[in-house]
C-alpha cells in the first residue's frame, strides 16, 4: 500500500516517521510544483496520501466525494483512492487540532478567539472553534495584522497562529502575528507550527504563566486519524501519545549549562554517542566562526564582543533539532540567550563545586570563582528546566541526566 505526503516544499516533514510508527505501509514525499499537480492527482500510483500547503483546497477538484466535514471546511487534507480509482477527500486536521484543544485544557465556549491566517489550517481551526462554542471569532490574514487590529481586538482571550511565522528555519522575534503581551486578557496560546517546539509568540505566553501549547499535537494526531482512512484499523490513544513522546525526545536538544570547567563538554558527549545523537561545544564552534582563540578574542576585542558572537552561535544552533549542546558558562549573563535555547530543549544545570572547576584555558576562570559563582547561580536556575549535581564520575553524571529528562 503506497501512501504519502502531497506538498510542494517537504524537506523538513516527520509525517514519514509518524505514519511508519501507525502502520505497516509505504509513506512518501510527493514534492509537486503547480503546474504538475493535476497530471499527479489523475494518473499518480497512490492508495492514500495526506495534502499540506499549498494544495489543501486545490485538490478538492479532483475528489470524487467529500467528507461532510472536508466540505463544510473547504479544505481536504486526507485523500483515499476507492477500489474503483474515484478519489475520496477528507479533512483530519480538525480532529487534530481539537485534540491539541484538549491537551491545553482551554475552555472555548463564549470566548473571543483571534486566529491569524485565513488559508489551510485555518479553515479546519475555525471549523473547530464554532463548533466547540466560541463567542467570536476573528480571523486576520497576515497582511491585516497591525496596530489598528491590535487597538480593536486586544481583549482576545485565545489566540491561535495558522501561519508559518516563527517556524525553522525562520524563528525568532519580529515576525508576525504579534506579541502576546499586547493582550492583557489573554488565556490561552495554541499555534499549529511545530518546529520549534515553542515559538517566540509562546514564550510571550509563557512569561505570562498563559497555558500554551504547540502543533506536535495535532500534527500526530491528524496523522492518526488519515492512517485509520488509509487501513481501517483503528489508532489507540495510548499509541498515538507514544508517538508524541517518541518525536519530542528526538525533535528534543540536551543543553548543558553550568560554570567554566564543570565538565559540560565531557557529559554531553557521552549523552550524545547514548543516544546517537551529534553533539555540539558552542566554544569551540565560535572559534571555528571567530577564526581565533577564546583567549585570543577576549585579549583583543574584550568579553562584549565574545558574547555578541556566543549569542550568534546560540541561535545558529539553538533552533535545531536532536542536538546535545554544551554552552560556555557565562551565556546565562546575556537573557536573550534564554530563548534561542529553549525554544527546542530541554535545559540542564550541571552544578559542581567551584573547588572541583577546570580553569585551564578560560579566561574568566582566573580570578575569584566564589564571586563568579553566586552571581551566576541565580541566572543558571533561571535557565534551567533541570539542575543536576556533579559529584560523580563523567558515565554515572551523564546517565542521571539521561534518566532525569526522560
Amino acid at each position: 500500500m503506497r501512501c504519502g505526503l502531497l506538498g510542494r516544499k517537504l524537506s523538513h516533514s516527520y509525517s514519514p516517521a509518524i505514519h511508519a510508527a501507525f502502520g505497516n505501509y509505504s509513506y512518501e514525499l510527493f514534492e509537486i510544483e503547480p503546474e504538475n499537480l493535476a497530471d499527479f492527482m489523475k494518473s499518480g500510483d497512490f492508495h492514500g496520501i495526506n495534502v499540506t500547503i499549498p494544495y489543501k483546497q486545490a485538490v478538492m477538484e479532483f475528489c470524487a466525494e467529500l467528507s461532510p466535514t472536508a466540505r463544510e471546511i473547504g479544505s481536504v487534507n486526507t485523500i483515499l483512492r476507492r477500489p474503483n480509482g474515484e478519489l475520496f477527500g477528507d479533512n483530519t486536521d480538525a480532529a487534530g487540532f481539537r485534540k491539541m484543544v484538549t491537551a491545553c485544557s482551554v475552555e472555548v465556549k463564549g470566548k473571543k478567539v483571534i486566529i491569524f491566517g485565513s488559508h489551510g489550517s485555518s479553515l479546519s481551526v475555525q471549523y473547530v472553534m464554532k463548533e466547540l462554542g466560541a463567542g467570536e471569532i476573528i480571523v486576520v490574514a497576515i497582511e491585516d495584522n497591525n496596530e489598528d487590529f491590535l487597538v480593536r481586538h486586544n481583549d482576545a482571550a485565545i489566540l491561535v497562529n495558522c501561519t508559518p511565522s516563527g517556524m525553522y528555519p525562520n524563528v525568532g522575534a519580529g515576525q508576525p502575528p504579534v506579541c502576546a503581551a499586547l493582550f492583557p486578557r489573554l488565556e490561552a496560546v495554541l499555534d499549529v507550527v511545530y518546529n520549534p517546539a515553542r515559538t517566540w509568540l509562546m514564550m510571550d505566553a509563557e512569561d505570562r504563566k498563559i497555558p500554551t501549547i504547540g502543533g506536535l499535537i495535532m500534527l500526530v494526531g491528524q496523522a492518526a486519524v488519515s492512517s485509520e482512512i488509509f487501513t481501517g484499523v483503528s489508532i489507540s490513544e495510548t499509541k498515538e501519545a507514544a508517538v508524541i513522546q517518541k518525536l519530542r525526545r528526538q525533535m528534543e536538544n540536551i543543553i548543558l549549562i553550568g560554570m567554566p570547567g564543570s565538565g559540560k563538554t565531557t557529559h554531553g558527549k557521552i549523552i550524545a554517542e547514548s543516544l546517537n545523537k551529534p553533539f555540539i561545544d558552542t566554544d569551540e564552534e565560535l572559534v571555528k566562526a571567530a577564526g581565533r582563540t577564546i583567549p585570543e578574542i577576549f585579549a583583543q576585542d574584550g568579553e562584549e564582543t565574545f558574547r555578541t558572537l556566543e549569542t550568534e552561535i546560540l541561535a545558529k544552533f539553538g533552533k535545531e533539532s536532536g542536538l546535545v549542546i554544551a554552552t560556555g558558562g557565562g551565556c546565562v549573563t546575556r537573557s536573550e540567550n534564554y530563548r534561542h535555547i529553549h525554544q527546542n530543549g530541554t535545559i540542564v544545570f550541571t552544578e559542581r563545586d567551584t573547588s572541583e572547576l577546570e580553569r585551564e584555558g578560560r579566561p574568566l576562570s582566573q580570578g575569584d570563582l566564589n564571586t563568579m559563582y553566586e552571581k551566576r547561580l541565580p541566572l543558571y536556575r533561571r535557565f534551567a528546566d533541570v539542575t543536576i549535581q556533579v559529584d560523580g564520575n563523567p558515565q554515572a553524571v551523564a546517565e542521571k541526566i539521561r534518566t532525569c529528562i526522560h
